[in-house]
């Protein structure tokens, strides 16, 4: 075997094992979940025809089981399974829960299970000795029933592509999610490559029927539109339920990276009681509430520190270079750290009966004081200017 042949399987496989081990976690948590049933079930046999259509595999299930060929039976019964499960979820998406719909979905269930029994009916009954890792399909294609074997996974194939596309196409104007839509058009592309494969496929079969050598459609040409339907489809599947995590983990994981440096500055406070450490497995989510909670947290503790003077000259300052808004953040900034280097040597502002607060100037803009601090140079300029000014007026 030449092993040029196991490359184009490689990447898709791992891909789609990968999307499978990511969904794990979530079907044991919700398995109750007819859409994450679903999703599964899907995964896993997108998962499992790549693997066993892979030539080093079709070998390997030749010679353990001593059966030539049994890998046919096996691929195809995994590729039915996906196109049956692809269909349903279709289904699932576009129409809302009824008895109509459960009653359609039974249907196509109970159809792609007679197609999966025949499959394997077939192969029994058909007289296929010699072991074809590349073209066994064309090679037997006079085959009596290895023939009708043939036949049958490709027609099954090319009509729940053919239906799959022809939903989506009807279905897509409207929808206005972001993420569906992108899962919709990896579907229909993906929907698309499985009636080139079909196409490619029967071409190759006919041809072999008219005394003709076609034999490069099957075993050259269709494969890799096989493995991009693969991807597409799972990916299409998966798009709108992990789109969203990713974008809301991306928005968690910079608001996270922001505050770094604001908390950098405050945390010479030292809270009141131990705070909990999270390690790297807890999630982001609950370590952003405990960075913005231990934030808020030190600036209450900083109030009788901070110097509403050092405010106002740092935002006149500021303001001669910037906007209002980024003006205020510098201001912010600087007043915090000037608060905060004052607690460490003790020393507050505030020592009157009033409740001492920091106020909304700072408060309010909080993601600008921490886009000022994780810019050092330009917070170093103004600051070394407003201290100057300071200085002056100290001495006049």
């Amino acid at each position: 075997m030449s092993p040029h042949f196991h490359i184009p399987y490689v990447l898709p496989t791992v891909l789609l094992a990968t999307a499978l081990l990511l969904k794990a976690p979530t079907f044991l948590r919700a398995m109750k979940d007819a859409d994450v049933r679903a999703t599964t079930i899907l995964l896993t046999c997108a998962t499992a025809v790549l693997v066993v259509i892979t030539p080093a595999n079709i070998h390997r299930l030749n010679v353990w089981t001593g059966v030539p060929n049994i890998a046919a039976p096996w691929a195809y019964s995994f590729l039915t399974a996906f196109c049956a499960t692809g269909l349903t979820m279709i289904m699932r998406w576009r129409e809302p829960p009824s008895k109509r719909r459960d009653r359609r979905m039974r249907a196509i269930y109970w159809i792609y299970a007679g197609i999966i029994a025949a499959l394997w009916v077939t192969f029994i009954l058909a007289d296929v000795p010699e072991p074809r890792i590349y073209d066994l399909d064309t090679y037997y294609a006079t085959t009596p029933w290895m023939r009708e074997h043939t036949l049958l996974y490709v027609l099954a194939h090319m009509v729940s592509s053919l239906i799959a596309a022809y939903m989506l196409w009807k279905w897509y104007p409207e929808v206005t999610h972001r993420w569906l839509r992108t899962g919709l058009v990896c579907l229909q592309v993906g929907y698309a490559s499985g009636l080139v494969f079909d196409a490619a496929k029967l071409a190759a079969v006919s041809a072999r029927w008219t005394g003709h050598n076609l034999d490069w459609m099957s075993t050259k040409a269709a494969p890799p539109f096989a493995l991009l339907e693969a991807v597409l489809v799972a990916l299409g599947f998966i798009a709108p339920q992990i789109g969203p995590w990713f974008q809301k983990s991306g928005r968690e994981l910079r608001d996270y990276r922001r505050l770094r440096a604001l908390w950098r500055t405050v945390r010479v406070v030292q809270p009141a009681a131990a705070a909990a450490r999270f390690g790297w497995w807890v999630p982001l989510d609950l370590r952003l509430l405990q960075r913005q909670q231990r934030i808020h947290d030190a600036l209450r503790l900083l109030a009788p520190y901070f110097c509403h003077d050092t405010y106002q000259r740092a935002h006149t300052a500021a303001l001669a270079e910037f906007d209002d808004e980024q003006a205020k953040g510098i201001a912010g900034a600087i007043a915090l750290q000037d608060a905060a280097d004052a607690y460490q040597r003790q020393q507050p502002r505030h020592t009157g009966d009033q409740i001492p607060r920091i106020g909304p100037a700072v408060i309010d803009h909080l993601d600008q004081v921490a886009r000022a601090l994780s810019r050092p140079r330009l917070f170093d300029s103004i600051r070394q200017r407003v201290t100057t000014t300071e200085s002056a007026n100290t001495h006049a």
